[in-house]
């Protein structure tokens, strides 16, 4: 069996761009993990239904285990690890240690992202709305309470 020959990635995450080169197969969840230390992008159930993996696409919430690193090329990509500006924890961050909405924390870094996502896109959303738009992801730990009212803490 021949072995993968790797390629040449050039990816911007965090507003930072990094060249690396990858095997095809490669997914962007591996790169960012293994090629840049990013590790608060999870590993979860490496088939897109846990959302630990979540990451902002262009803006967008996407599973980074379903990804392949060389398709994230020319895209602009944020991990959790991009959320703070260097003074303290972004907003959603801070209201999920206010509100406990963090047990284990292995899944807490995909809610984050799908929450920033949910806020950009809309606001204000209802409660209904916030439970609507994290479905995907999930927790063992929590009952999810804790999570939808700290992401309607920081639409407040």
């Amino acid at each position: 069996m021949q072995a993968m020959e790797k390629r040449m990635v050039k990816l911007s995450v965090n507003g930072d761009d990094y060249e690396f080169a990858v095997k095809p197969n490669r997914t962007l969840l591996e790169a960012l993990n293994d090629n840049l230390g990013l590790t608060g992008t999870r590993y979860g159930c490496g088939t897109g239904e846990c959302g630990a993996c979540t990451v902002l696409i262009d803006g967008e919430p996407k599973q980074a285990c379903l990804m392949l690193a060389i398709s994230a090329e020319g895209k602009n990509i944020r991990t959790v690890e991009g959320l703070s500006d260097g003074e303290g924890l972004h907003p959603v961050q801070r209201a999920f240690v206010e509100h406990g909405a963090l047990q284990c924390g292995f899944c807490t870094p995909g809610f984050v992202m799908k929450a920033v996502a949910l806020l950009q896109e809309n606001p204000h959303p209802t409660e209904e709305e916030i439970r609507h738009y994290l479905r995907g992801n999930l927790c063992r730990c929590t009952g999810y309470a804790k999570i939808v009212k700290a992401i309607a803490d920081v639409a407040r």
